[in-house]
Protein backbone atom coordinates (compact mmCIF):
# COMPACT_ATOMS: atom_id res chain seq x y z
CA UNK A 1 0.00 0.00 0.00
CA UNK A 2 1.49 3.85 -1.09
CA UNK A 3 2.34 5.99 1.58
CA UNK A 4 0.04 9.31 1.31
CA UNK A 5 2.27 11.81 0.25
CA UNK A 6 2.02 14.17 2.96
CA UNK A 7 3.04 11.36 5.53
CA UNK A 8 5.30 12.05 7.88
CA UNK A 9 8.40 10.28 9.21
CA UNK A 10 9.83 11.01 12.59
CA UNK A 11 12.60 9.71 14.72
CA UNK A 12 10.82 9.02 17.86
CA UNK A 13 12.64 5.58 18.49
CA UNK A 14 11.24 5.32 21.68
CA UNK A 15 8.33 4.54 19.93
CA UNK A 16 9.81 1.92 17.62
CA UNK A 17 10.70 -1.81 18.67
CA UNK A 18 14.52 -2.76 18.36
CA UNK A 19 14.16 -4.43 15.71
CA UNK A 20 11.53 -2.55 13.99
CA UNK A 21 13.09 -0.99 11.11
CA UNK A 22 16.59 -0.34 12.30
CA UNK A 23 17.35 2.62 9.94
CA UNK A 24 14.12 4.77 11.16
CA UNK A 25 16.43 5.17 14.24
CA UNK A 26 18.67 7.91 12.29
CA UNK A 27 16.20 10.01 11.07
CA UNK A 28 16.71 13.24 12.33
CA UNK A 29 13.98 15.24 11.18
CA UNK A 30 10.52 15.03 9.32
CA UNK A 31 10.50 14.31 5.93
CA UNK A 32 7.47 14.45 3.54
CA UNK A 33 7.31 11.34 1.26
CA UNK A 34 7.48 12.57 -2.21
CA UNK A 35 5.32 10.35 -4.48
CA UNK A 36 6.05 7.08 -5.70
CA UNK A 37 4.64 7.26 -9.28
CA UNK A 38 6.94 7.89 -11.79
CA UNK A 39 9.43 8.61 -8.93
CA UNK A 40 13.48 7.76 -9.91
CA UNK A 41 13.76 4.74 -7.21
CA UNK A 42 10.62 3.07 -8.53
CA UNK A 43 11.91 3.58 -12.57
CA UNK A 44 14.94 2.40 -11.43
CA UNK A 45 12.96 -1.03 -9.75
CA UNK A 46 11.04 -1.13 -13.22
CA UNK A 47 14.47 -1.29 -14.95
CA UNK A 48 15.98 -3.80 -12.56
CA UNK A 49 12.65 -6.13 -13.09
CA UNK A 50 13.33 -5.74 -16.58
CA UNK A 51 17.02 -6.63 -15.89
CA UNK A 52 16.72 -9.66 -14.44
CA UNK A 53 13.27 -11.02 -16.51
CA UNK A 54 16.11 -10.85 -19.47
CA UNK A 55 18.43 -12.54 -16.96
CA UNK A 56 16.25 -15.33 -16.41
CA UNK A 57 15.38 -15.86 -19.51
CA UNK A 58 19.31 -16.33 -20.72
CA UNK A 59 19.02 -18.88 -17.44
CA UNK A 60 16.26 -20.95 -18.25
CA UNK A 61 16.29 -21.36 -22.58
CA UNK A 62 18.51 -24.19 -22.22
CA UNK A 63 16.03 -25.95 -20.36
CA UNK A 64 12.98 -25.64 -22.96
CA UNK A 65 15.52 -25.75 -25.79
CA UNK A 66 17.21 -28.50 -24.73
CA UNK A 67 14.02 -31.12 -26.17
CA UNK A 68 14.59 -29.72 -29.09
CA UNK A 69 18.18 -29.72 -28.97
CA UNK A 70 18.30 -33.60 -28.24
CA UNK A 71 17.98 -36.20 -30.92
CA UNK A 72 15.53 -38.53 -28.34
CA UNK A 73 15.29 -41.19 -30.85
CA UNK A 74 18.97 -41.92 -31.17
CA UNK A 75 19.18 -42.06 -27.18
CA UNK A 76 15.93 -44.12 -26.65
CA UNK A 77 17.24 -47.29 -26.37
CA UNK A 78 19.85 -46.21 -23.54
CA UNK A 79 17.47 -46.80 -20.78
CA UNK A 80 14.41 -48.53 -19.98
CA UNK A 81 11.45 -46.63 -21.44
CA UNK A 82 9.43 -47.61 -18.24
CA UNK A 83 7.96 -44.45 -18.30
CA UNK A 84 5.66 -44.80 -21.76
CA UNK A 85 4.31 -47.92 -19.60
CA UNK A 86 3.19 -46.03 -16.41
CA UNK A 87 1.53 -42.83 -18.14
CA UNK A 88 1.21 -43.32 -21.80
CA UNK A 89 1.25 -40.74 -23.95
CA UNK A 90 -2.63 -39.77 -25.44
CA UNK A 91 -3.56 -40.58 -28.72
CA UNK A 92 -4.33 -36.76 -29.50
CA UNK A 93 -1.35 -35.26 -28.47
CA UNK A 94 1.33 -34.79 -30.90
CA UNK A 95 5.21 -34.53 -30.96
CA UNK A 96 4.92 -36.34 -27.52
CA UNK A 97 8.56 -37.79 -25.99
CA UNK A 98 8.40 -40.88 -28.32
CA UNK A 99 8.99 -38.68 -30.93
CA UNK A 100 11.46 -35.46 -32.06
CA UNK A 101 9.65 -32.18 -31.67
CA UNK A 102 9.42 -30.66 -35.07
CA UNK A 103 12.65 -28.09 -36.33
CA UNK A 104 13.46 -26.59 -39.41
CA UNK A 105 15.75 -28.55 -41.79
CA UNK A 106 19.51 -28.31 -40.97
CA UNK A 107 19.04 -27.12 -37.43
CA UNK A 108 21.19 -29.90 -35.70
CA UNK A 109 20.43 -32.34 -33.10
CA UNK A 110 22.69 -34.70 -30.27
CA UNK A 111 22.49 -37.52 -28.58
CA UNK A 112 22.95 -36.51 -24.86
CA UNK A 113 22.14 -38.49 -22.50
CA UNK A 114 19.89 -37.18 -18.81
CA UNK A 115 23.08 -37.45 -17.28
CA UNK A 116 24.88 -35.38 -19.65
CA UNK A 117 21.77 -32.71 -20.05
CA UNK A 118 22.01 -32.79 -16.14
CA UNK A 119 25.44 -31.71 -16.47
CA UNK A 120 25.30 -29.12 -19.23
CA UNK A 121 22.09 -27.40 -17.25
CA UNK A 122 24.21 -27.24 -14.03
CA UNK A 123 27.06 -25.96 -15.97
CA UNK A 124 25.89 -22.62 -15.92
CA UNK A 125 25.88 -22.50 -11.95
CA UNK A 126 29.53 -23.92 -11.34
CA UNK A 127 30.33 -19.97 -13.17
CA UNK A 128 27.86 -18.51 -10.94
CA UNK A 129 29.43 -19.65 -7.64
CA UNK A 130 32.36 -17.46 -8.04
CA UNK A 131 31.67 -14.48 -9.13
CA UNK A 132 28.76 -13.62 -6.44
CA UNK A 133 31.42 -12.39 -3.43
CA UNK A 134 34.13 -10.34 -5.77
CA UNK A 135 30.91 -8.83 -7.48
CA UNK A 136 28.68 -8.27 -3.97
CA UNK A 137 32.31 -6.40 -2.53
CA UNK A 138 33.17 -4.60 -5.72
CA UNK A 139 29.21 -3.16 -6.03
CA UNK A 140 29.43 -1.86 -2.41
CA UNK A 141 32.84 -0.60 -2.77
CA UNK A 142 32.71 1.05 -6.18
CA UNK A 143 29.06 1.14 -7.11
CA UNK A 144 26.61 -1.48 -8.68
CA UNK A 145 24.92 -0.04 -11.11
CA UNK A 146 28.44 -1.30 -13.82
CA UNK A 147 28.50 -4.44 -12.73
CA UNK A 148 25.07 -5.27 -12.81
CA UNK A 149 24.46 -3.54 -16.68
CA UNK A 150 28.00 -5.46 -17.43
CA UNK A 151 27.11 -8.66 -15.81
CA UNK A 152 23.96 -8.63 -18.21
CA UNK A 153 25.66 -7.41 -21.00
CA UNK A 154 28.41 -10.39 -21.28
CA UNK A 155 25.68 -13.18 -20.67
CA UNK A 156 23.89 -11.92 -23.24
CA UNK A 157 26.64 -11.80 -25.66
CA UNK A 158 27.83 -15.42 -24.80
CA UNK A 159 24.18 -16.76 -25.17
CA UNK A 160 24.07 -15.71 -28.63
CA UNK A 161 27.25 -18.08 -28.64
CA UNK A 162 25.67 -21.08 -27.61
CA UNK A 163 24.20 -22.47 -31.14
CA UNK A 164 28.21 -22.77 -32.04
CA UNK A 165 29.80 -24.00 -28.75
CA UNK A 166 27.04 -26.75 -29.55
CA UNK A 167 28.41 -27.67 -33.02
CA UNK A 168 31.77 -27.80 -31.55
CA UNK A 169 31.37 -30.14 -28.94
CA UNK A 170 29.60 -30.58 -25.24
CA UNK A 171 32.98 -29.76 -23.85
CA UNK A 172 32.41 -26.28 -25.55
CA UNK A 173 29.03 -25.93 -24.63
CA UNK A 174 29.83 -26.96 -20.80
CA UNK A 175 32.51 -24.13 -20.64
CA UNK A 176 30.70 -21.57 -22.63
CA UNK A 177 27.72 -22.00 -20.07
CA UNK A 178 29.81 -21.96 -17.53
CA UNK A 179 30.89 -18.50 -18.27
CA UNK A 180 27.24 -16.96 -18.34
CA UNK A 181 26.86 -18.33 -15.11
CA UNK A 182 30.44 -16.09 -14.40
CA UNK A 183 29.30 -13.02 -16.05
CA UNK A 184 25.55 -13.04 -14.25
CA UNK A 185 26.93 -13.97 -11.03
CA UNK A 186 27.29 -10.46 -10.38
CA UNK A 187 23.72 -9.32 -11.22
CA UNK A 188 21.63 -10.38 -7.84
CA UNK A 189 24.89 -8.54 -5.34
CA UNK A 190 25.00 -5.40 -7.36
CA UNK A 191 21.06 -4.75 -7.12
CA UNK A 192 21.25 -5.52 -3.34
CA UNK A 193 24.15 -2.95 -2.97
CA UNK A 194 22.21 -0.42 -5.09
CA UNK A 195 19.63 -0.74 -2.93
CA UNK A 196 21.76 0.00 0.17
CA UNK A 197 22.00 3.60 -1.12
CA UNK A 198 18.34 4.07 -3.17
CA UNK A 199 15.45 1.84 -0.79
CA UNK A 200 13.87 4.06 1.92
CA UNK A 201 13.42 1.22 4.94
CA UNK A 202 9.33 1.60 4.69
CA UNK A 203 9.73 1.02 1.03
CA UNK A 204 12.10 -1.67 0.95
CA UNK A 205 10.54 -4.62 0.87
CA UNK A 206 8.24 -3.42 -2.06
CA UNK A 207 11.10 -2.02 -4.17
CA UNK A 208 13.26 -5.03 -3.78
CA UNK A 209 10.52 -7.53 -4.44
CA UNK A 210 9.33 -5.31 -7.51
CA UNK A 211 12.68 -5.48 -8.94
CA UNK A 212 13.77 -9.07 -7.92
CA UNK A 213 9.93 -10.37 -9.13
CA UNK A 214 11.75 -9.90 -12.87
CA UNK A 215 13.35 -13.32 -12.35
CA UNK A 216 10.01 -14.97 -11.99
CA UNK A 217 8.70 -12.84 -15.04
CA UNK A 218 11.21 -13.63 -17.32
CA UNK A 219 11.02 -17.26 -16.28
CA UNK A 220 7.26 -16.98 -16.69
CA UNK A 221 8.06 -15.45 -20.87
CA UNK A 222 10.84 -17.70 -21.56
CA UNK A 223 8.99 -20.62 -21.34
CA UNK A 224 6.37 -20.50 -23.49
CA UNK A 225 8.00 -18.40 -26.22
CA UNK A 226 11.35 -20.10 -26.15
CA UNK A 227 8.62 -23.75 -27.25
CA UNK A 228 7.17 -21.34 -29.83
CA UNK A 229 10.81 -19.85 -31.00
CA UNK A 230 11.76 -23.25 -31.49
CA UNK A 231 8.77 -24.96 -33.01
CA UNK A 232 8.69 -21.79 -36.06
CA UNK A 233 12.25 -21.22 -35.99
CA UNK A 234 14.10 -23.83 -34.63
CA UNK A 235 16.42 -23.33 -31.25
CA UNK A 236 19.55 -21.75 -32.13
CA UNK A 237 17.03 -18.54 -33.16
CA UNK A 238 16.44 -18.80 -29.30
CA UNK A 239 19.99 -18.06 -28.64
CA UNK A 240 19.80 -15.31 -31.01
CA UNK A 241 16.90 -14.00 -29.53
CA UNK A 242 17.14 -13.71 -25.92
CA UNK A 243 21.02 -12.31 -26.51
CA UNK A 244 19.66 -9.49 -28.34
CA UNK A 245 17.13 -8.50 -26.25
CA UNK A 246 20.18 -8.84 -23.11
CA UNK A 247 22.28 -6.18 -25.75
CA UNK A 248 19.70 -3.91 -25.91
CA UNK A 249 18.52 -3.86 -22.03
CA UNK A 250 22.28 -3.31 -21.18
CA UNK A 251 21.99 0.09 -23.34
CA UNK A 252 19.40 1.46 -21.99
CA UNK A 253 20.54 0.44 -17.91
CA UNK A 254 24.00 2.39 -18.62
CA UNK A 255 21.72 5.84 -20.16
CA UNK A 256 19.64 5.97 -17.48
CA UNK A 257 20.90 5.02 -14.12
CA UNK A 258 23.08 6.04 -11.86
CA UNK A 259 24.48 4.35 -8.43
CA UNK A 260 23.26 6.55 -5.64
CA UNK A 261 21.10 9.21 -5.26
CA UNK A 262 23.60 11.65 -5.27
CA UNK A 263 24.92 11.46 -8.84
CA UNK A 264 21.47 11.02 -10.22
CA UNK A 265 21.21 13.92 -13.60
CA UNK A 266 16.70 13.62 -13.33
CA UNK A 267 15.90 13.37 -9.51
CA UNK A 268 14.19 16.05 -8.02
CA UNK A 269 15.34 17.14 -4.45
CA UNK A 270 12.86 16.09 -2.47
CA UNK A 271 13.51 12.54 -3.67
CA UNK A 272 17.05 13.07 -3.23
CA UNK A 273 16.79 14.19 0.20
CA UNK A 274 13.88 12.02 1.06
CA UNK A 275 15.93 8.86 0.19
CA UNK A 276 19.46 10.34 1.53
CA UNK A 277 17.95 11.51 5.05
CA UNK A 278 15.74 8.14 5.66
CA UNK A 279 18.53 5.54 4.62
CA UNK A 280 21.11 7.29 7.40
CA UNK A 281 24.88 6.59 7.71
CA UNK A 282 23.78 2.96 8.33
CA UNK A 283 23.29 2.72 4.23
CA UNK A 284 25.76 3.34 1.04
CA UNK A 285 29.01 2.00 0.37
CA UNK A 286 31.41 0.63 2.76
CA UNK A 287 35.13 0.88 2.53
CA UNK A 288 38.32 -1.29 0.94
CA UNK A 289 37.90 -3.45 4.49
CA UNK A 290 35.14 -5.47 5.72
CA UNK A 291 34.69 -7.38 9.48
CA UNK A 292 35.07 -11.02 7.71
CA UNK A 293 35.41 -12.94 10.91
CA UNK A 294 32.49 -11.17 12.56
CA UNK A 295 30.12 -11.86 9.18
CA UNK A 296 31.36 -15.44 9.48
CA UNK A 297 30.17 -15.88 12.60
CA UNK A 298 27.43 -14.30 12.27
CA UNK A 299 24.12 -16.93 13.42
CA UNK A 300 21.54 -14.60 11.44
CA UNK A 301 23.59 -14.88 8.54
CA UNK A 302 24.09 -18.24 8.50
CA UNK A 303 20.20 -18.95 9.07
CA UNK A 304 20.09 -16.70 5.89
CA UNK A 305 22.22 -19.27 3.96
CA UNK A 306 20.50 -22.24 4.94
CA UNK A 307 17.24 -21.13 4.34
CA UNK A 308 18.08 -20.14 0.77
CA UNK A 309 20.16 -22.73 -0.23
CA UNK A 310 17.45 -25.64 1.56
CA UNK A 311 14.88 -22.93 -0.87
CA UNK A 312 17.12 -22.93 -4.07
CA UNK A 313 17.42 -26.64 -4.37
CA UNK A 314 13.80 -27.08 -5.08
CA UNK A 315 13.57 -23.37 -6.75
CA UNK A 316 16.43 -24.68 -9.53
CA UNK A 317 14.66 -28.02 -9.55
CA UNK A 318 11.57 -27.10 -11.20
CA UNK A 319 13.52 -23.76 -13.29
CA UNK A 320 15.98 -26.71 -14.54
CA UNK A 321 14.02 -30.11 -14.90
CA UNK A 322 10.77 -29.08 -14.71
CA UNK A 323 10.16 -29.21 -18.89
CA UNK A 324 12.34 -32.53 -18.42
CA UNK A 325 8.87 -34.03 -16.47
CA UNK A 326 6.74 -32.73 -18.51
CA UNK A 327 8.24 -34.06 -21.56
CA UNK A 328 9.08 -37.64 -20.46
CA UNK A 329 6.80 -38.24 -17.72
CA UNK A 330 3.25 -36.46 -18.69
CA UNK A 331 4.14 -36.31 -22.52
CA UNK A 332 3.17 -32.72 -23.32
CA UNK A 333 4.36 -31.84 -26.78
CA UNK A 334 7.35 -29.15 -27.19
CA UNK A 335 4.42 -26.19 -27.03
CA UNK A 336 1.99 -27.33 -24.39
CA UNK A 337 5.31 -28.07 -22.27
CA UNK A 338 6.58 -24.53 -22.37
CA UNK A 339 3.28 -23.22 -21.54
CA UNK A 340 3.12 -25.33 -18.55
CA UNK A 341 6.12 -25.20 -17.35
CA UNK A 342 5.49 -21.38 -17.07
CA UNK A 343 2.52 -21.33 -15.22
CA UNK A 344 4.46 -21.54 -11.81
CA UNK A 345 6.39 -18.68 -12.48
CA UNK A 346 3.08 -16.58 -13.45
CA UNK A 347 2.14 -17.39 -9.93
CA UNK A 348 5.44 -16.64 -8.15
CA UNK A 349 5.87 -13.16 -9.78
CA UNK A 350 2.69 -11.39 -8.56
CA UNK A 351 3.21 -13.35 -5.28
CA UNK A 352 6.90 -11.81 -4.68
CA UNK A 353 5.48 -8.64 -5.42
CA UNK A 354 2.39 -8.36 -3.59
CA UNK A 355 4.14 -10.18 -0.46
CA UNK A 356 6.74 -6.80 -0.30
CA UNK A 357 3.63 -4.78 -0.46
CA UNK A 358 1.74 -6.28 2.12
CA UNK A 359 5.41 -6.54 4.39
CA UNK A 360 5.89 -3.23 3.96
CA UNK A 361 2.14 -2.52 5.18
CA UNK A 362 2.73 -4.26 8.47
CA UNK A 363 5.82 -2.47 9.34
CA UNK A 364 4.42 1.09 8.74
CA UNK A 365 1.33 0.44 10.81
CA UNK A 366 3.70 -0.98 13.29
CA UNK A 367 2.04 -4.14 14.11
CA UNK A 368 4.96 -6.93 13.58
CA UNK A 369 8.62 -6.31 13.93
CA UNK A 370 10.87 -6.86 11.04
CA UNK A 371 12.35 -10.47 12.38
CA UNK A 372 8.31 -11.48 12.80
CA UNK A 373 7.73 -10.39 9.29
CA UNK A 374 10.87 -12.00 7.78
CA UNK A 375 10.23 -14.97 9.79
CA UNK A 376 6.36 -15.20 8.71
CA UNK A 377 7.01 -15.08 5.35
CA UNK A 378 9.86 -17.15 5.20
CA UNK A 379 7.74 -20.25 7.06
CA UNK A 380 4.87 -19.58 4.72
CA UNK A 381 6.86 -19.35 1.53
CA UNK A 382 8.76 -22.07 2.27
CA UNK A 383 6.95 -25.31 4.40
CA UNK A 384 3.52 -24.59 1.92
CA UNK A 385 4.88 -25.23 -1.35
CA UNK A 386 6.72 -28.19 0.50
CA UNK A 387 3.24 -29.57 1.20
CA UNK A 388 2.48 -29.16 -2.38
CA UNK A 389 5.87 -30.28 -4.11
CA UNK A 390 4.59 -33.80 -1.85
CA UNK A 391 1.39 -33.66 -3.55
CA UNK A 392 3.16 -33.80 -6.69
CA UNK A 393 4.49 -36.59 -6.00
CA UNK A 394 1.45 -38.66 -5.32
CA UNK A 395 -0.47 -37.06 -8.53
CA UNK A 396 0.75 -40.36 -10.73
CA UNK A 397 -0.36 -39.43 -14.57
CA UNK A 398 -2.66 -37.24 -14.07
CA UNK A 399 -1.00 -33.93 -15.75
CA UNK A 400 -4.03 -31.92 -14.44
CA UNK A 401 -2.75 -32.64 -10.86
CA UNK A 402 0.70 -32.26 -11.30
CA UNK A 403 0.74 -29.13 -12.77
CA UNK A 404 -2.14 -27.40 -10.56
CA UNK A 405 0.05 -29.07 -7.44
CA UNK A 406 3.39 -27.34 -9.50
CA UNK A 407 2.24 -24.16 -9.80
CA UNK A 408 0.70 -23.46 -6.49
CA UNK A 409 3.75 -25.00 -5.04
CA UNK A 410 5.69 -22.09 -6.86
CA UNK A 411 3.52 -20.11 -6.52
CA UNK A 412 3.03 -19.62 -2.74
CA UNK A 413 6.71 -20.34 -2.52
CA UNK A 414 6.73 -16.45 -4.14
CA UNK A 415 5.62 -15.35 -0.26
CA UNK A 416 8.98 -15.98 0.82
CA UNK A 417 10.34 -12.66 -1.18
CA UNK A 418 9.78 -10.15 1.33
CA UNK A 419 11.04 -12.93 4.21
CA UNK A 420 14.62 -14.52 4.11
CA UNK A 421 15.61 -13.26 0.81
CA UNK A 422 15.89 -9.65 1.27
CA UNK A 423 16.98 -10.25 5.06
CA UNK A 424 20.47 -9.47 4.42
CA UNK A 425 19.77 -5.21 3.92
CA UNK A 426 18.05 -5.63 7.22
CA UNK A 427 21.29 -6.58 9.35
CA UNK A 428 23.70 -5.09 7.66
CA UNK A 429 22.52 -2.69 5.31
CA UNK A 430 26.06 -0.56 3.84
CA UNK A 431 27.45 -4.30 3.55
CA UNK A 432 24.44 -5.80 2.07
CA UNK A 433 26.04 -6.29 -1.54
CA UNK A 434 28.37 -8.95 -0.47
CA UNK A 435 25.97 -10.86 2.15
CA UNK A 436 24.11 -11.02 -1.03
CA UNK A 437 27.21 -12.44 -2.55
CA UNK A 438 27.98 -14.79 0.24
CA UNK A 439 24.11 -16.18 0.49
CA UNK A 440 24.30 -16.26 -3.25
CA UNK A 441 27.63 -18.14 -3.57
CA UNK A 442 26.69 -20.93 -1.19
CA UNK A 443 22.92 -20.32 -2.61
CA UNK A 444 24.24 -21.60 -6.14
CA UNK A 445 25.53 -25.17 -4.96
CA UNK A 446 22.03 -26.60 -5.20
CA UNK A 447 21.83 -24.81 -9.07
CA UNK A 448 25.08 -27.25 -10.07
CA UNK A 449 24.01 -30.63 -7.81
CA UNK A 450 20.07 -29.94 -8.21
CA UNK A 451 20.13 -31.21 -12.06
CA UNK A 452 22.70 -33.77 -11.45
CA UNK A 453 21.05 -35.59 -8.69
CA UNK A 454 17.41 -35.52 -10.62
CA UNK A 455 19.28 -37.17 -13.58
CA UNK A 456 20.58 -40.30 -11.27
CA UNK A 457 17.14 -39.97 -9.05
CA UNK A 458 14.75 -39.94 -12.03
CA UNK A 459 17.29 -41.71 -14.87
CA UNK A 460 14.89 -44.13 -15.91
CA UNK A 461 12.05 -41.35 -16.14
CA UNK A 462 10.25 -43.77 -13.66
CA UNK A 463 7.05 -42.08 -11.92
CA UNK A 464 9.06 -43.30 -8.80
CA UNK A 465 12.05 -41.21 -9.47
CA UNK A 466 10.44 -38.34 -9.98
CA UNK A 467 8.92 -39.05 -6.73
CA UNK A 468 12.00 -39.36 -5.15
CA UNK A 469 12.95 -35.69 -6.83
CA UNK A 470 9.78 -34.04 -5.27
CA UNK A 471 9.90 -35.54 -1.65
CA UNK A 472 13.77 -34.27 -1.20
CA UNK A 473 12.84 -30.56 -2.25
CA UNK A 474 10.31 -30.84 0.05
CA UNK A 475 12.28 -31.97 3.26
CA UNK A 476 14.73 -29.21 2.22
CA UNK A 477 12.34 -26.34 2.23
CA UNK A 478 10.76 -27.68 5.61
CA UNK A 479 14.51 -28.10 7.31
CA UNK A 480 15.65 -24.65 6.10
CA UNK A 481 12.27 -22.77 7.21
CA UNK A 482 13.03 -24.47 10.58
CA UNK A 483 16.50 -23.26 11.12
CA UNK A 484 15.41 -19.84 9.96
CA UNK A 485 12.50 -19.47 12.77
CA UNK A 486 14.89 -20.44 15.38
CA UNK A 487 17.94 -18.33 14.56
CA UNK A 488 16.72 -16.14 11.82
CA UNK A 489 16.52 -12.05 12.49
CA UNK A 490 15.56 -8.75 11.89
CA UNK A 491 17.86 -6.55 13.68
CA UNK A 492 20.95 -4.80 12.36
CA UNK A 493 23.97 -6.64 13.65
CA UNK A 494 26.77 -5.05 16.06
CA UNK A 495 29.55 -5.33 13.49
CA UNK A 496 27.43 -3.55 10.90
CA UNK A 497 26.81 -0.56 12.39
CA UNK A 498 29.56 2.58 11.40
CA UNK A 499 29.94 4.16 14.73
CA UNK A 500 31.73 0.05 15.60
CA UNK A 501 34.12 0.32 12.55
CA UNK A 502 37.23 1.72 12.42
CA UNK A 503 38.03 4.52 10.04
CA UNK A 504 39.70 3.05 7.58
CA UNK A 505 36.65 1.08 7.42
CA UNK A 506 34.11 3.81 7.61
CA UNK A 507 36.18 5.48 4.27
CA UNK A 508 34.31 6.30 1.50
Amino acid sequence: MALPDSWPITSNVEDLEEDQTPLLQKYAEQHTVPPQCCSVRFNLAFMMFLGFAVVYGLRVNLSVAMVAMVNTTAIQLSFNDSESKECPASSTTPNSSTENPDQPDGVPRYSWNPETQGLLLGAFFVGYFFTQIPGGYLSGRCGGSKFLGGGVLGTAVLTILTPLAAELGVNWLLALRALEGFGEGVTFPAMMAMWACWAPPLERARLMTISGAGGNFGAFLAFPLTGFICHSLGWPAVFYLCGGAGCLWAVLWFIMVSDEPQTHPRISDQEREYIINSIGSEGGSHGWSLPLLPMLCSGPLWAIIIAQMCSNWSYYTLLTSLPTYMDTVLHFDLRQNSFLSALPYLGAWLFSVLSGVVADNLLERKILSVTAVRKIFTFAGLVIPAALLVAVGFSGCSGILAVTFVTLSNTLGGISAAGVFINQIDIAPQYAGILLGITNTLGSIPGVLAPIAVGHLANDHSLMGWRKVFYLSAGLNVFGALHYILFGTGKIQTWARRENQSETETER
